[in-house]
């Protein structure tokens, strides 16, 4: 039960209702499944019409982004969602990571990735900055940002770094709202959610 009542979609009018149906159309479209809880963060956004019409823009914008290869995309958001430990994010990602090229070796090996055979260096490099920004504070040394320079314009800069911010924006508005799991991934291999990472000053 999540923390506040969604706008069920049975009692949704005028503009929500198409909403939900774009919402839905667009996740079924991504993760190839349709299922009753896969809008629920959006039904509980719908409490407040005009914030959930800010995160709705937000989320279009995002979707629309082309200039980070997929695979790069995935394995930033589903390291954020892990780290973040939201289960409604982890079994979305896993599901659109599979989508978009990952293997379920690869789902699974996210967390030990830095010793893992499976991922480039660029793709482990993309993955610590996924675990700096995704961790408390948050610590981004100039040396990860440089290594990412050198494989990545400022386009692409820009696009990763807004992706694994607003994978942390959902999986903490999730979290803490109580909004568990849809199923996306049920059946499949799932990411393993990682304890987020505290730099303590000594």
């Amino acid at each position: 039960m999540t923390r506040l009542a969604p706008v069920r979609t049975a009692t949704a009018k005028g503009w929500l209702r198409i909403t939900y149906w774009f919402t839905a159309r667009a996740i079924e479209r991504l993760t190839d499944r349709r299922l009753e809880a896969m809008i629920e963060p959006i039904q509980v956004y719908a409490r407040n019409p005009r914030l959930l019409r800010g995160y709705a823009a937000i989320e279009r914008a995002t979707a629309g982004l082309h200039a980070l290869p997929k695979r790069l995309r995935a394995l930033a958001e589903l390291r954020a969602a892990t780290m973040i430990a939201c289960p409604f994010c982890i079994d979305l990602g896993s599901q659109v990571a599979r989508r978009w090229g990952l293997t379920d070796e690869e789902i699974l090996a996210l967390a030990t990735y830095r010793s893992s055979p499976l991922f480039s260096g660029l793709e482990k490099v993309v993955l610590d900055y996924a675990t700096a920004m995704s961790s408390t504070p948050v610590v981004v040394p100039d040396e990860l940002f440089t290594a990412l320079r050198e494989h990545l314009d400022d386009a692409q800069l820009l696009e990763l770094t807004h992706v694994i911010a607003l994978e942390n924006h959902r999986g903490r508005f999730n979290l803490a709202l109580a909004i568990g799991a849809a199923g996306f991934s049920a059946g499949a291999a799932c990411a393993v959610p990682a304890p987020a990472i505290s730099h303590q000053n000594s």
